[in-house]
């Protein structure tokens, strides 16, 4: 009996692959680096070959590492950096190009021209359940075929595919006997119906995209094919494709509407089960597909909100500031003083996110005082990101109508236990913080594992989820009250509209 599954967590900045036993256990992880390719101001590439081949040498590395043969893995996982494209010939397998990020910003002037009418806007938000953006795929497939000399003809003429990174490593690894994405996936590109489940043939043709470059798409749990890559011999079958943040929503359990995650990542991802039910945002949230176990009949949504500064912002104490000389040393400077002597700090350096969606505004600390320091400074930015989610907290609240009642939190900054306890009592909720905090990969691998039966049910994972740690609201409604109000002052006078 094979004892092993494989995960791989295809992300922005490195390639990751992470072997994980039957008991929900990461026995191992290999990671690689891949390099950031920045060509023009505000343009972000990536090698799609150097894609490939730091996953298969990942892969390579957990085998070796643990004398195991491709024949001891029961199936992969695939979860990947989302929006991200790649456009590559059919034939020969090559890309036309480097792939564009899902940072990338070199498109803004395509969703300007094609989404300024508010009716357009309004029938793609209907549609995808996305706000028109740079940010998602379709506008970055046309600027290949417009700009990379004979793509259109070629793409016209069948000879082109496109895929988001998932999609471009399954083409791979099959030896591109299997050209599919999953719905996960297909929902963040701005071409997908999320109600029909099928792509849009009004949409492909607002963007000029040929019905024939488009993948297949499969449910986030069942067959991918199997491996026949020459660098991964062993037929190994792919079993599980989902997007990073939905495959986290899914790694930590999030089974059942009403159900919730927070990624304290480089920026923060908070992801809601709305269930059978597409809602409609109307605080500035989109609406996505969820992954959903095998055998389920029915297609299952999540709400979805985006803060663009997370860890970037304790990031930004270290580089730029010089305030603290790692990451880690923000907490115990935070809680050197009791508050934040009335500093706040909004981390609109790109930006607002959701709810506000205000692209002009740029950060801002407010209520400097003579006697503010730097350790003032630090904990008002881990209350940012506090409050930054409490906005995200509140906006899904209002859109679906179920209460949160705990939340599911993973990323480097939730093992800051005094961001997790002001942000149990910012938003008046349970946090629980599990042992195994790789909730992305572990979704991957829990998808990939329910189709080929190497765990049974959802019931069975969930049995294995062990919480390392419970946070529970300790503020009074009038401090709440008080914090809030301030915060919101501020965010009043950062915006440009």
């Amino acid at each position: 009996m094979r004892e092993h599954i494989v995960a791989f967590d295809q992300g922005t900045t490195s390639s990751r692959t992470l072997l994980i036993n039957r008991q929900g256990e990461v026995v191992d992880v290999a990671q690689r680096p891949i390099e950031q390719h920045f060509p023009h101001p505000g343009w972000v590439e990536h090698d799609p070959q150097e894609i490939l081949a730091t996953q298969l040498s990942t892969f390579t590395d957990i085998l070796v590492r643990n004398g195991l043969s491709p024949h001891d893995i029961d199936s992969i996982g695939i979860t990947n950096q989302r929006e991200t494209t790649v456009v590559w010939d059919r034939h020969t397998g090559e890309p036309v190009c480097n792939a564009i990020v899902w940072q990338c910003r070199r498109t803004a002037p395509i969703i300007e021209e094609l989404c300024g009418d508010p009716e357009v806007r309004e029938r793609i938000t209907a549609t995808t359940g996305l706000v028109p953006d740079a940010y998602f795929s379709a506008s970055k497939v046309k600027w290949i075929l417009d700009n990379v000399p004979g793509a259109r003809e070629r793409a016209e003429a069948g000879d082109l595919l496109f895929g988001t990174i998932d999609c471009w490593l399954v083409w791979c690894l099959t030896n591109g006997a299997v050209h599919a994405t999953d719905l996960t996936n297909a929902s963040r590109t701005m071409l997908f119906d999320i109600h029909s489940c099928a792509w849009d043939p009004w949409l492909l043709d607002l963007f000029g995209v040929p019905a024939s470059m488009l993948p297949e798409v499969r449910p986030s749990s069942g067959s991918y094919g199997a491996t026949a890559h020459p660098g991964i011999a062993g037929n190994i079958p792919i079993c599980g494709v989902a997007g990073d943040q939905q495959a986290a929503l899914f790694g930590q359990c999030c089974f059942a509407a009403g159900e919730a995650k927070n990624t304290y990542g480089t920026g923060c991802f908070l992801l809601m089960n709305t269930g059978e039910k597409a809602v409609r945002s109307r605080n500035g949230l989109v609406t996505t597909i969820a992954a959903s176990a095998p055998g389920s009949q029915r297609v299952e949504y999540a709400l979805e909100g985006s803060v663009f500064m997370a860890g970037a912002l304790i990031q930004w104490l270290k580089d730029e500031l010089g305030i603290i000389e790692s990451a880690s040393d923000v907490e115990a400077l935070a809680t050197s003083v009791s508050d934040t002597a009335g500093v706040y700090v909004v981390p609109a350096f790109t930006g607002l996110g959701a709810p506000y969606w205000d692209a002009d505004a740029r950060g801002a600390i407010y209520g400097l005082t003579r006697g503010a320091g730097r350790a003032h400074i630090a904990r008002a930015c881990l209350d940012a990101l506090a409050y930054q989610v409490n906005d995200l907290i509140d906006g899904m609240v209002a859109d679906a109508g179920i209460p949160i009642k705990t939340l599911a939190v993973d990323g480097g900054a939730s093992r800051n236990g005094y961001l997790m306890q002001f942000q149990a009592g910012l938003s008046q909720l349970e946090i629980l913080r599990p042992a195994n905090t790789e909730t992305t990969a572990m979704g991957a691998a829990y998808l990939s594992g329910l189709a080929t039966g190497f765990w049974g049910s959802v019931d069975e994972i969930r049995a294995m989820r062990e919480v390392d740690a419970r946070f529970a609201g300790a503020m009074t409604p009038a401090e709440r009250e008080a914090y809030l109000k301030g915060w919101h002052d501020c965010i009043k006078r950062t915006r440009t509209s």
